[in-house]
This record gives structure tokens, C-alpha cells and sequence, in this order.
């Protein structure tokens, strides 16, 4: 994985040729967006364990019959989380992320599912475990949250990347509902990551490994360089998708794009996981634009 300041470095870049290209087509930027929910719901749920593929989700969400059995939970898990997702696109620019929030979003998420848990922090002798270790007592849920969301406000001197992940890494620590968490957790790194004029990104099912090897890293060492990788990546990806839109390029598979320019496929997938060069992961497809 690239070093960390170069990938703070390259955001920078990509995020100023966004805001060149964005100018005039938003349009097509809530195009973009409608079309990654699907996406974005998929990968989330996958890394909970959901049984449902990414063409799956996309007919539940378009409300199209499936030649599978799938249970209530799971089809309720892909509306709900869609419809969080949605509604962050709208919300995040309306207003500074607060407590109220982040129990909304959850009374959304689990509509249907857990009524009894949705929208209300753990209580008194309801406890979790997150990893090897237990969460926080109930009772400490809410200064606890109070706190790391005063922390990330208070430190807009450091890169985005750094306060997302330390946010991130803390908030899943602190586990604040009975079920849930990981899911809102990602939906929050998003409306972070937007009210602060940044794009939202895509955590993928594929980066679970590396995922939960970042949050053993926060719990045993304290260190967040490994979810700040995960996030750079990710917001890299988003920014190389929308600027190939946004700048009118033609986008084509990278095996194609291989092909046209006598490059091994394989030398290639290797610099677009590391985003390296200005690849981007469609719906499983490596794409580029050029």
C-alpha cells in the first residue's frame, strides 16, 4: 500500500480537479450517486455476513422478483440500508452530524428488523462484544460519543483521512446499539466525509480481511495507519470514478484498456489496487477512463 502522505497528497490533487470538473453537473454527480447505492449496500452488508450477491441486491432494491429464497431479515437489511444511504446524499449537506442523527439513521436501519433495538442506544446490562474484547459499558455510550465527535470536529487541522478512520475505529469500539453498528458506522464515515466537501466512499467486501485487521490494530496498538489505507483507498477510487465521468473520458474495462496499450492485465490490476494509476472498482469490474 502506498505510503499514507503520498495518498494524502494525491487526494488533494484529485479533489481539486474535481471541484474543476463538478462545476455545472450535478446532474450527473446525483446520477453517479444513485447509481453506487446498490453498490454501497451490497459491500456493507456483505462484511455483516449478508448472504445476498451484489445482482441480488440490486433486484430487491428494484424491487424484482428473485429465483431464491431469501429471508425477511435480509430483504429488509438491503431496503433499509439503501434508504439510509439515500437519505445521507440529502442530509449530510443540510446539517452538522449530531447524536439526534445517528439515532435516526438507525431507527431507519433496522425498521422492520428489531424494532425494540432500532433507534436507541444499548441500556442498563445490555452488552456487546466487538472482537475479542467487550464494548463499553451502556451507561458510558453517550459521553463516549460526545466526545470523539467533539475530537473530529475540533481537529479539522489534520488530513480528512486521519479524523475519519480515528472516528471510525473509535465508534466501532464503543458499539452504541444492540445490532447495527458497523453498518452505521460506514453510513457515518460518508456523511462526514460529504459535509466536509469530500466525496463519499465504498468500503469493499473484498477489503474485509485488511478491515478487521485495522480495527485489530486500534485495539491492540492504538494505531489507525491501516484504516487510514483502507480510507485512502477508498476515497482515491471515488475521486478516479467521478473525475472519469466528469471529464468526459471514455471509460472501458481495464483488460481492454490493457489490450489498447500492450500492458499485462495483470501488471495493471496490480497499480489499481493500490490506485496507483486512475483505475476505479465498478460494481466488481476494474474500469478506467482514458
Amino acid at each position: 500500500m502506498a505510503k499514507i502522505s503520498k495518498v494524502f497528497e494525491n487526494i488533494q490533487r484529485l479533489r481539486k480537479r474535481y471541484y474543476l470538473a463538478f462545476q455545472g453537473r450535478q446532474s450527473l454527480l446525483d446520477l453517479i450517486s444513485e447509481t453506487e447505492v446498490g453498490d454501497q449496500v451490497y459491500n456493507s452488508n456483505a462484511i455483516e455476513n449478508s448472504t445476498l450477491t451484489l445482482g441480488d441486491t440490486e433486484k430487491v432494491l428494484l424491487q424484482i422478483d428473485l429465483d431464491k429464497y431469501i429471508s425477511e431479515r435480509e430483504l429488509f437489511e438491503a431496503k433499509n440500508l439503501a434508504r439510509v444511504v439515500t437519505y445521507i446524499n440529502k442530509k449530510a449537506t443540510q446539517s452538522e452530524l449530531n447524536l439526534e442523527t445517528i439515532l435516526l439513521l438507525h431507527q431507519m436501519l433496522l425498521a422492520n428488523i428489531d424494532d425494540d433495538f432500532a433507534g436507541r442506544w444499548r441500556q442498563k446490562d445490555e452488552w456487546v462484544r466487538v472482537g475479542n474484547h467487550i464494548a463499553i459499558a451502556p451507561e458510558q455510550i453517550v459521553a463516549k460519543l460526545h466526545k470523539i465527535l467533539a475530537h473530529y470536529f475540533a481537529t479539522n487541522n489534520e488530513h480528512i483521512i486521519k479524523r475519519i478512520a480515528l472516528f471510525h475505529l473509535n465508534f466501532e469500539q464503543i458499539h452504541p446499539f444492540i445490532d447495527g453498528n458497523g453498518r452505521i458506522g460506514r453510513v457515518l464515515n460518508n456523511y462526514l466525509l460529504m459535509r466536509d466537501g469530500f466525496v463519499p466512499i465504498n468500503i469493499k467486501f473484498i477489503d474485509r480481511a485488511d478491515y478487521y485487521t485495522a480495527f485489530n490494530e486500534f485495539n491492540e496498538a492504538g494505531k489507525s495507519k491501516i484504516m487510514e489505507g483502507i480510507i485512502g483507498k477508498a476515497l482515491t477510487n471515488s475521486y478516479h470514478k467521478r473525475l472519469a465521468y466528469l471529464e468526459g473520458k471514455e471509460i472501458i474495462s481495464l483488460a481492454d484498456y490493457g489490450k489498447k496499450n500492450k500492458i499485462s492485465h495483470s501488471n495493471l490490476i496490480n497499480k489499481a489496487k493500490r490506485q496507483t494509476i486512475e483505475a476505479f472498482s465498478e460494481k466488481g469490474q476494474w474500469k478506467i477512463g482514458h
